[in-house]
Formats: structure tokens, C-alpha cells, sequence
């Protein structure tokens, strides 16, 4: 009897990773965890104004659409997961040892371009 196991990967041909910067969420009422990832941005007008010169050059912008986003952020909501407690728990455990292999490397190249 051996003792490896060999696990198989199938990707979807559309299989497309996403950026993300930020997760929220919470614990259900049956003791589940969800993640909710997304990806957060300042917010794009819906348009923009701009006057011409008499030579045809673009100088502006005289007005936007929405007039003031300054106070607005987007949370593009990207994927989530629902884990159970002992799986939040293994990735935790998986996420944790890769942050410091990531660590580990930065302080490398750091040292390397002293």
C-alpha cells in the first residue's frame, strides 16, 4: 500500500485568476465562513467635459458626471467562498506558511540590493 496521493488539476478553458485587495464578510448561522473578495478603486465618471480651443486642442475638463466623486469608493466584489470551519482553518494554516515564504524572499532581495 503506498503512502503518496496524487491529486489532478482541471482548469476550465475561461480559468482566469482575479486581483484582489480586500475581503469582507463573516460567520453564518450554521458556523460557516464566507469570504467575500473584491477589488477596491476610486470610481470612474460617467462622463466628462471638456472645452476646445479655437485650434481644435482639448483643455479641461469643464464638467464631470457625477460632479463630485471624491467622497465615493468602489468595492468591486470579485468571488466568494464559504468554508467550513476546519477548512478555514487548514488554509489558514496554508496561507500563513506562504506569507512567510513571501516574507523570506523580500527580505532576500532586499539584502541582495544592499
Amino acid at each position: 500500500m503506498s503512502n503518496e496521493v496524487r491529486f489532478k488539476y482541471i482548469f476550465k478553458e475561461e480559468y482566469n485568476p482575479k486581483y484582489v485587495n480586500g475581503a469582507y464578510g463573516g460567520v453564518s448561522p450554521s458556523g460557516e465562513i464566507i469570504v467575500n473578495f473584491y477589488f477596491e478603486r476610486l470610481p470612474l465618471p460617467k462622463a466628462d467635459t471638456y472645452q476646445l480651443t479655437n485650434d481644435g486642442k482639448i483643455e479641461g475638463p469643464v464638467a464631470q458626471d457625477p460632479k463630485d466623486l471624491s467622497n465615493l469608493g468602489i468595492r468591486y466584489v470579485q468571488n466568494g467562498v464559504i468554508l467550513s470551519l476546519e477548512h478555514a482553518k487548514a488554509i489558514h494554516q496554508w496561507l500563513g506558511t506562504k506569507i512567510d515564504e513571501a516574507s523570506e524572499l523580500a527580505s532576500q532581495r532586499v539584502k541582495s540590493k544592499e
